[in-house]
């Protein structure tokens, strides 16, 4: 099981096996991995505003 990151802005969660297919992220991708340039495809938050969920 990968470990899922959440948006503290909206509460979007990233599932690494999802991806992100609206940005052309692969299923499998970590979110270490996204781009810098990644941002919460429901809000618009960079990723210095996901935590990782434990």
């Amino acid at each position: 099981m990968s470990t899922k990151y959440q948006c503290t802005i909206c509460g979007y969660i990233y599932d690494p096996d999802k991806g992100d297919a609206n940005e052309g992220i692969a299923p499998g991708t970590p979110f270490p991995d996204l781009p810098d340039s990644w941002v919460c495809p429901q809000c618009g938050a960079s990723k210095d505003d996901f935590k990782e969920m434990r």
